[in-house]
């Protein structure tokens, strides 16, 4: 278990973001809280964890579609705390469409939000850490495998995984380390209300890869970025499918596409019933 003296997060007010917020301020570190909004509850939940670890917290509003006020956020935090020993960007939005109902505004929306916000980031937290620090953006699996009414989120996360890479590529040999996390879904406020409207046959083909509540996949994150490692994807059903992806490719999109014959199959069924 690392103890960083600083740690600085976007996306800190709910999902994964909070959860490993909390697990830092447990164990001691400071944490520089970044996002657009932080409910009542995430503030109550950040000072009973700050008084565990005997430490302290301090919220700043920021938006990561905003790389001015997002460098003018992350300065302020690193004159309080220090330069940060590890720098965490969960922020990002889902958007689960068809490509046929799929608008560009709603296409360059998420992909401003979950791309161009882990670039806008990294580049107002890097000029701030120094070597032995631990840069991490969050992705995601389908940011490796993609799956049906993902256009614009599978893109955008494939483009979290391209980056996180090459900054692998320029800053590890400088000391500072990178890591890409790319969980499957992750029962937080966001996936749930995805579901509400999500499209059926990407929800089906989801149960691939199974499901994981916030506090386990938060533990294992955590976990994988005391050790260090590179890609963390918590998991093994996760774990199993990113696998299956990567060395076998043609039996896991024929796996895939048996899912999905059966989905349209019993879609089709049901309108002939109701009709």
């Amino acid at each position: 278990m690392i103890n960083w003296t600083h740690a600085v997060i976007t996306g800190a007010g709910s999902g994964l973001g909070l959860g490993i917020t909390l697990r830092l301020l447990r164990r001691g570190t400071n944490v520089s809280v970044l996002d657009v909004h932080l409910p009542d509850k995430a503030r109550e939940q950040l000072e009973d964890a700050a008084k565990q670890g005997d430490n302290r917290w301090q919220f700043f509003e920021a938006d990561v579609t905003a790389p001015a006020g997002l460098c003018s956020a992350v300065e302020q935090a690193v004159a309080a705390f220090g330069s940060p020993g590890i720098a965490l960007n969960s922020a990002g939005i889902v958007l689960n469409r068809a490509f046929p109902d799929l608008s560009t505004e709603e296409f360059h929306r998420v992909v401003e939000v979950n791309l161009n916000g882990s670039f806008h980031f990294a580049k107002a937290v890097l000029p701030h850490m120094k070597p032995g620090s631990r840069l991490a953006l969050v992705a995601s699996l389908a940011g490796l495998t993609s799956n049906y009414g993902y256009a614009a989120y599978g893109a955008s996360k494939f483009g979290v995984v391209g980056l996180a890479t090459t900054l692998r590529f320029e800053y590890q040999p400088l000391g500072i380390g990178v890591s890409c996390i790319c969980p499957a879904e992750v029962r937080t406020p966001m996936v749930e209300k995805e579901k509400l409207d999500g499209n059926r046959i990407s929800m089906e083909l989801r149960k691939v890869a199974g499901s994981l509540d916030v506090d386990t996949a938060c533990d294992e994150i955590l976990a994988g970025l005391d050790r260090g490692k590179w890609q963390i994807i918590p998991g093994i059903r996760g774990k199993l499918t990113a696998f299956a992806n990567r060395v076998f490719p043609r039996l896991f999109y024929r796996i895939c596409s048996l899912v999905l014959v059966r989905v349209l199959r019993r879609q089709s069924l049901a309108l002939q019933k109701s009709g």
